[in-house]
């Protein structure tokens, strides 16, 4: 009989979701055609806006290289002129062209196919109880069922772009991945990812075998009990000053549960919009929304890694380009194995092409680390010849790292940004062709 009794109430929740259906009158079918908008976006891009809006987020589609576009919410104040900004993208690394279709249907399914037919991204969400689409107040892009409940919303998948509101949760698909490049929008080399302790950004070389830690949230907030499971970013306004508003991280931890908050940045005037950004070069940034300035009112309220921060933009992966050594978030010196030279953008690793120890050797550099070793343990401890040794044995080793005070080694599979420190034991040994 209990048997029977569940059987009909998962039939009954089945049939409920089979005839829920999106009324003929709310479903919709975008074209990308036609002229393009009048105002300056981010990137410099070309844009269509579609109808679907709530001030001030409105879904585009938008492109920086010919005929391929990319569905987004574009965020800001057409009143203001101000820069406009991409906060949310459906298909990066995926674009679709000239005549491609956004459709919602009748079956609950929102649908981004090319000229051809080829589906380039969709919700998914057939035949599973949405009854409609919404573009909220906070910039959450959402199909809900007939009680308001979400079957699919924007915030679950987040692009480069944290908004007020929205959160990080435990899972790795929940996370910030940088733009590759303001011209080229596919995934960049930089992701921000909520741990069971903390905020982690990493640096995913095509070299290494795992990204590279260069940063953590270690020093703002540490979870010493449980694991940290949603993050928040929320507005909130100075009871006692009255005239300042934060931007603040809420975090929650279970085994045992709790929560606590962060206050992260602030300004003089409602700060609502606003979002985080993990940009192009790795750093993360808050911007927020100042309605007294003219043209572009979006205004850097905080950013994680700059010269006033405890780490400073060297702990940028990719501050001295390809290859150089930072000092107080300054590029100095190009490593040579002839000693230093004066940086240029040019400043380059020479390559070890063969895989033979005879076929290389090694240069030192003292008083220099990795932006790696900041945040990560190392192995040991060791010694330094069998450090050397594993390097040696890997064909895609650039380079090791040694703290000869503490016996402990870093194998370094991209080199980038090395950070000059007054520690004499610190070692860098960069891998060099003998010819």
């Amino acid at each position: 009989m209990t048997s029977f009794l569940v059987f009909l109430l998962c039939f009954q929740a089945f049939a409920s979701f089979s005839k829920a259906v999106v009324p003929a009158s709310d479903t919709f079918k975008y074209v990308n055609e036609g002229d393009f908008g009048d105002y300056i976006v981010e990137y410099d891009a070309n844009y269509r806006a579609l109808s679907p809006f709530n001030n001030p987020f409105q879904l585009c589609f938008y492109n920086t290289t010919p005929n391929a576009f990319t569905l987004a919410l574009r965020m800001g104040t057409v009143r203001s002129e101000s820069l406009m900004r991409w906060v949310w993208e459906a298909n990066r690394g995926n674009p679709v062209r000239e005549n491609a279709t956004l459709t919602f249907s009748t079956d609950g399914n929102l649908v981004l196919a090319d000229a051809d037919g080829r589906v380039a991204w969709q919700t998914n969400t057939s035949n599973k109880g949405v009854v409609g689409f919404q573009i909220l107040p906070t910039g959450n892009m959402v199909l809900h069922d007939g009680k308001g409940n979400f079957i699919w919303q924007s915030f679950d998948s987040p692009t480069d772009t944290l908004l007020v509101g929205q959160s990080l949760k435990a899972n790795a698909v929940n996370k910030l991945v940088s733009r590759a490049s303001e011209i080229n929008n596919i995934d960049g080399p930089y992701s921000l990812v909520m741990e069971p302790k903390g905020l982690a950004l990493y640096y995913k070389s095509p070299n290494s075998p795992r990204p590279m830690l260069y940063w953590s949230s270690s020093e703002w907030f540490t979870i010493d009990k449980g694991s940290l499971t949603n993050l928040t970013l929320t507005s909130v306004p100075d009871t006692d000053e009255g005239f300042l508003y934060y931007l603040t991280f809420i975090y929650f931890v279970t085994n045992p549960s709790s929560d606590s908050n962060r206050n992260m940045a602030y300004s003089r005037y409602n700060n609502t919009l606003s979002y985080l950004r993990l940009g192009i070069d790795g750093n993360l940034r808050f911007f927020t929304y100042n309605p007294n300035v003219q043209g572009v009112a979006w205004e850097n309220v905080y950013t994680f890694l700059d010269r006033d921060s405890t780490e400073g933009e060297c702990q940028l992966p990719e501050r001295c380009g390809k290859f150089g050594l930072c000092e107080d978030s300054q590029c100095v010196a190009c490593p040579t194995p002839n000693g230093l030279s004066g940086w240029s953008k040019d400043c380059d690793v020479k390559k070890v092409t063969s895989c033979k120890a005879s076929d290389f050797g090694y240069y030192k550099l003292q008083g220099a680390d990795h932006f790696m070793i900041k945040y990560t343990r190392g192995d040991g401890p060791t010694k330094q010849s069998d450090c050397e040794s594993k390097c040696t044995k890997d064909c895609k080793c650039m380079g090791y790292f040694y703290h000869t005070d503490r016996s402990r080694c870093w194998i370094a599979y991209d080199l980038k940004t090395l950070t000059r420190v007054g520690n004499s034991t610190h070692l860098a040994y960069i891998k060099t062709p003998n010819k």
